[in-house]
């Protein structure tokens, strides 16, 4: 599908122009290609880049135009591992994008083309960056919920193991950071090797600080899971050894009524306590008594 609009906003059927339009090209056919490249001086290397699927994100300022192609998340808010590509080709006056079924950014700067400060091809390519940057910042505040959920999980859940959970967060951060961090090292070199004005770079430039700051969330992130994941096993670690603990001290008490019982149970025949009236009470007795001492004691000293 290729539909187009020009600079100031109108839609019109796309007959071949390249001046003062914008072509947006999704799940293009080989027919749509030929009229593509027929229309548009399309380098080799750069639509090889824009066709192959999921491939990275990178820029190169080719003779013919700029180029710029970016991965970003499907659903950012959702939090999952989907996601999607787009590619756009910056010409001195008009932008060509291509994806295999749009993105979210496409979406939002299409309904935006033709206002006052979107009427421009470069400014029509920085606000597409701008909001696939946007979305690395929505897909940061999700997984930062889910981390504040599972350091809930673990603080107040002693039996649930939140350690797989971790691990899947850690490795859904570890590609967000990659993704950022490849739009990141793409937006700088297209800052710079662009061909525009100084304010298109400026502009360039702060989106490459938006990648920037979002991968460093996402490091961020990471590194809070790590601690997270250490606080769990230092928090299993108290848990065992309070448990341990407690079987300490039950068997400190029974060990001397353990020792009163072995001493009155052997079988000699001259044992002053085995005939007297009195011996199984005084032996009850005994027993209770070191027990309740050494079970008050270990309770003041908080050892039990």
């Amino acid at each position: 599908m290729i539909r187009a609009q020009t600079l100031t906003g109108t839609p019109l059927d796309w007959t071949g122009q390249t001046q003062g339009v914008w072509v947006d090209a999704q799940a293009i056919t080989p027919e749509e290609l030929v009229r593509l490249q027929a229309a548009f001086p399309l380098n080799r290397l750069a639509l090889e880049d824009a066709l192959e699927r999921g491939h990275w994100s990178r820029a190169e300022a080719y003779p013919e135009h700029d180029f710029i192609t970016l991965r970003s998340f499907a659903r950012p808010e959702e939090g999952d591992e989907f996601t999607e590509r787009l590619s756009l080709f910056l010409f001195p006056q008009g932008v060509l994008t291509l994806s295999s079924t749009g993105t979210r950014a496409l979406g939002e700067v299409w309904k935006l083309a033709g206002r006052e400060s979107v009427n421009t091809p470069s400014e029509i390519v920085y606000e597409l960056l701008d909001r696939t940057a946007d979305t690395f910042f929505a897909l940061a505040d999700s997984l930062e919920l889910r981390v504040d959920a599972l350091e809930e999980q673990v603080f107040t859940s002693g039996h649930e193991n939140p350690v797989a959970d971790v691990f899947a967060l850690k490795h859904r951060l570890g590609q967000a950071r990659r993704l950022s961090a490849d739009a990141r090292e793409a937006t700088a070199l297209f800052a710079r090797h662009v061909n525009g004005t100084e304010a298109d770079a400026v502009r360039y430039r702060d989106v490459q600080d938006s990648f920037t700051r979002a991968a460093s969330r996402f490091e961020t992130l990471r590194d809070h899971l790590t601690s997270l994941l250490d606080l769990h096993l230092n928090l299993q670690s108290q848990r065992m050894n309070e448990v341990m603990r407690t079987l300490t001290a039950v068997s400190v008490i029974f060990l001397p009524l353990t020792f009163l019982a072995g001493v009155w149970g052997m079988n000699f025949e001259h044992m002053p306590e085995l005939p007297w009236r009195y011996g199984y009470a005084f032996a009850w007795l005994s027993f209770l008594l070191i027990g309740g001492l050494l079970a008050y004691s270990f309770k003041r000293r908080r050892w039990w």
